[in-house]
């Protein structure tokens, strides 16, 4: 039960993200437009949680990387496993998007 809760706030398994990236993995801010435009992640690709499943045709490659980030960890991990019940294989939570960046 603990390790769910951390999954759901980004503090599960312990990634390398950088490394993630340079292997082509892509960084997918589920927050609303406008807090994506208030600031975000250099080439993050933005699609809200609740659009996520009406846009899964932007995320053609089921087999690439992809990390989630949001504002705190909680819609990042809804978009993780909304991705996961679609067929994606290797997503992780990055948690917020300020912290990502920072372990980048």
């Amino acid at each position: 039960m603990l390790q769910m809760f951390k999954d759901l706030l980004g503090f599960g398994t312990k990634a390398d993200y950088s490394e993630l990236i340079k292997q082509g993995a892509i960084i997918l801010d589920v927050r609303t437009r406008y807090e994506f435009a208030a600031g975000h992640i250099k080439n993050a690709i933005n699609i809200p949680v609740d659009s996520l499943n009406s846009n899964l045709s932007k995320l053609k490659d089921k087999d690439q990387c992809i990390i989630c980030c949001c504002a705190s960890g909680m819609r990042s991990g809804t978009a993780k496993r909304i991705l996961e019940g679609n067929g994606y294989k290797s997503v992780f939570n990055g948690g917020s998007w300020v912290g990502l960046q920072n372990k980048l």
